[in-house]
């Protein structure tokens, strides 16, 4: 069973959960950085990309028995990388354009201990209903998703009337792929 201290480098309140859900203990230590990417890379690339990038500042702070952990979560709606919403109006537009379609949630994953660094990514395909005008207006104003990728929140108020299945990993789309990262995480860093 894993042991070692988890630092997220994020201040994901839903990232943090998500591991001490697993029995892990678990310290935020964020430094901010500039999330640019190259513009040639490919849209599921990215996430792995600026998961690598946010460990870079915190690399060094990261004593033998602790793994860090940067991940970054990106929605891909018709080829195209839907970031966080900036405003009200983006987060409708963002949704009005998720209705009635398949989109993709990509996360990236990067794990970092002084002995070890290992990335991986994992892709969730989300099927929207159509939603009706009302349905974002409602979720945008009570939810206020500028702090989600795609506007959405999966385990929100939308994701119960929205979404009709997914394929995948659910965990994936809140932020962190929890099968996958045990997985990781007893093979590669006990």
């Amino acid at each position: 069973m894993f042991s070692k201290k988890i630092i997220l480098g994020s201040a994901s309140p839903r990232r943090k959960q998500l591991i001490e859900q697993l029995g892990v203990r678990c310290e935020i230590r964020k430094k901010e950085v500039d999330e640019v990417f190259p513009k040639e890379l490919s849209h599921f690339d990215v996430p792995i990309y600026l998961a690598e990038l946010k460990a870079e500042p915190l690399r060094n702070s990261i004593l033998s028995d602790e793994v860090l952990l940067t991940s970054d979560t990106v929605v891909i709606h018709n080829n195209q990388i839907l970031e966080k919403p900036k405003n009200h109006e983006a987060a409708v537009e963002m949704l009005e354009r998720l209705s009635g379609s398949i989109n993709e949630v990509v996360t990236g994953v990067h794990l970092y201990s002084p002995q070890k660094k290992y990335s991986f990514a994992v892709r969730t395909k989300v099927f929207f209903k159509e939603l009706t005008a009302d349905e974002i207006e409602y979720y945008v104003s009570k939810y206020q998703p500028y702090d989600k990728a795609g506007a959405y929140g999966i385990q929100e108020w939308i994701g119960m009337i929205g979404v009709e299945k997914i394929e995948g990993c659910f965990y994936n789309v809140m932020g962190l792929p929890m099968n996958e990262l045990w997985k990781v995480l007893n093979k590669e860093f006990i």
